[in-house]
């Protein structure tokens, strides 16, 4: 189950990483951006019952690294 958020997140910040194709093509850049964001909150209105207290906090504040941080064991808790 994991496995298919973690890849969410994984792509959503190497879209935000990929400087030349936002300033090639800013417009699409921004929307496969949005994509993933909504890809992002469909997974979680599906799963929330599912995920522990912390995950759902991050995930609900878009805080979407540390949601990341925390499903790979890097944030401490």
């Amino acid at each position: 189950m994991n496995t298919e958020l973690i890849a969410l997140l994984r792509r959503r910040i190497t879209l935000i990483a990929d400087h030349a194709w936002r300033d090639r093509d800013a417009a699409g850049h921004l929307e496969a951006l949005k994509t993933v964001s909504e890809e992002i909150s469909t997974w979680t209105a599906e799963h929330r019952s599912e995920v522990d207290a912390r995950l759902r906090h991050y995930l609900g504040n878009a805080s979407f690294a540390k949601a990341l941080d925390h499903l790979e064991g890097r944030d401490g808790g």
